[in-house]
Parts: structure tokens; sequence; C-alpha cells
């Protein structure tokens, strides 16, 4: 079972297309089914975003779920890290890689679940202190 969606995203999730949201929050609960010890850290700068880390800190994040205007995309950020075989991967920065959202068939794959593990794994190695608690989820949305 997905935690609640925290009231201060949700207020500016309201305010984008009903099928963004459906989709937005059908991949929130997909990312979280596979990590649910997962923090969520929440907000809202150039995109309505969902990060998700293994720590309470950003730079331990895996992936990420960027509202935009008219999109969603499951963002990895270390994405030229990863392992990509089926070239699922799009963009060009120096570390940050995504896949564009349109339908539940964009990410409702064993190919995708495979990369947010590989991911996590990832992000895992990288940080220094394990968390010893559950998952949280830490709003980060100015009111």
């Amino acid at each position: 079972m997905s935690r609640v969606i925290h009231p201060d995203f949700l207020a500016l999730l309201e305010l984008k297309d009903p099928v963004l949201v459906e989709i937005f929050t059908d991949l929130r609960a997909f990312v979280m089914d596979i990590y649910p010890d997962c923090y969520e850290l929440l907000y809202h700068t150039h995109a309505l975003t969902a990060v998700f880390s293994v720590t309470e800190k950003l730079s331990d994040a895996y992936c990420m779920l960027p509202v935009y205007t008219n999109h969603v995309n499951l963002g990895f950020n270390k994405g030229t890290l990863l392992d990509d075989p089926h070239k699922l991967l799009k963009g060009t920065g120096k570390l940050i890689r995504h896949i564009p959202v349109n339908s539940y068939g964009d990410y409702r794959s064993n190919k995708v679940k495979a990369l947010i593990n590989s991911a996590i794994d990832l992000a895992k190695k990288d940080y220094e202190n394990i968390a010893k608690v559950n998952g949280k989820t830490i709003s980060k949305i100015k009111k």
C-alpha cells in the first residue's frame, strides 16, 4: 500500500491536468512498491517533483517524477551510470536521464522495474550510512 500524497504536494498536483495526475499517482505507487522504505522528497521548482532517495539527502536519490505542464518523466539522477540494454533512457545531460511517460505502458514493465532496482542499488552503494528507519515523505515546498 502506497503512502498518502503529502497535502502540500497534493494541493499543487490537483491544479494539473487530471490525466497527468492519474499517471503520476500510478507511477508513484509503482516506484514506491519497488522500494517501500524510500524517502520521498517533494519540490516545486520548474516542475512539481517527487524525488525518491535511500536517505533524507537529495544526493542519495535514485529517481524522480517531475510533473510538467503537459507530461511526466521518470527521471534517474545517475542515469548515465546505469546499464540500459533496452535503450529506455533519454536525455543529453552529464548525469541525469529519463523515460518519457505518456501512458502506463511506458513504465509498467519488468525492464523499467529492473532499471529502477539498478538505480536503487547504485544509490545504496554511494551513501555512507544506511537509513535505520522506514522511509518518510519530506515536503520542501514553500508555502
